[in-house]
């Protein structure tokens, strides 16, 4: 992909941004030339700031918890007084369960939905209007295979991650006449640590190791290997270019050819 400053002047806010998919995306934003704001309630951000401003932008990291109200308005509110303005909105922070149906934990199943459906809906309502005030925006929420395929294990997170689909559609139909556009990537298995993490999760319950159980996933796959997080930033990044206005109320799926 062609890497000129092309953002420039542009913001880009990104939560979960300090990890995984989160960080590829805001570096991927940062080497196009836009300031990124990250923010994370999990991981350290001060390694992935010191990465942003590597490549010549402005870097803001925050501590963020997207299932608190205040803690989104105060993300949202310190970007706004650090760079004047949000253009692009990128949603990573989600979590996993692993949870049958029958005897699931009434709390684990709403703070699923919490941070993964709730939190897109919190950040989307305090940066959708100045979009459209600006007649530019661009929204990317991280949705996933499991949104369209089910697990008798993940109905939590098969729920979130559906709804976020369907919550993209609709933000994307509210935004069209304004030049904003809302669209959901579903990856795949991903190389990130919280793919890992899962991943490790899944083994033990079958007796076998971390990378033994990657290498079956990998096997299984028809590309034969797994989606790295430097291709969803590079998904991300085309999706803010002036060319892709015409996508939107789109999920697009990167899974190197597996359903799940």
């Amino acid at each position: 992909m062609n890497q000129e400053k092309f953002l420039l002047g542009r913001v880009a806010a990104v939560t979960g941004g300090a990890s995984g998919m989160g960080r590829a995306m805001a570096l991927a934003f940062a080497e196009a030339g836009a300031d990124v704001a990250i923010g994370s309630g999990t991981a350290n951000t001060s390694p992935c700031k010191a990465e942003i401003e590597a490549r010549g932008v402005r870097a803001l990291a925050i501590n963020l918890d997207v299932t608190s109200t205040d803690s989104v308005q105060a993300f949202y509110t310190a970007v706004v007084k650090a760079f004047g303005k949000v253009d692009i909105l990128a949603n990573s922070a989600a979590i996993g369960a692993e949870q049958a149906m029958c005897g699931h934990s009434d709390e684990l199943w709403h703070q699923v939905i919490d941070v993964n459906l709730n939190g897109v809906y919190r950040t989307i309502k305090l940066c959708l209007p100045g979009m459209i005030d600006r007649k530019w925006g661009r929204i990317i929420n991280i949705a996933s295979t499991a949104a369209s395929v089910g697990s008798p294990t993940n109905a939590a997170y098969c729920a979130s991650k559906a709804a976020v689909v369907g919550l993209t559609r609709c933000v994307a139909l509210e935004a069209a006449p304004h030049g904003v556009t809302c669209n959901s990537i579903s990856p795949g298995w991903v190389e990130t640590d919280f793919g890992k993490n899962w991943m490790r999760e899944l083994a033990e319950t079958e007796g076998k190791g971390l990378a033994e159980y990657m290498e079956e996933i990998k096997q299984t796959n028809p590309q034969k290997r797994m989606i790295q997080p430097e291709e969803i930033g590079e998904l991300a990044v085309f999706l803010c270019r002036d060319e892709a206005l015409g996508i939107t109320m789109q999920d697009i799926t990167v899974s190197a050819g597996s359903l799940w």
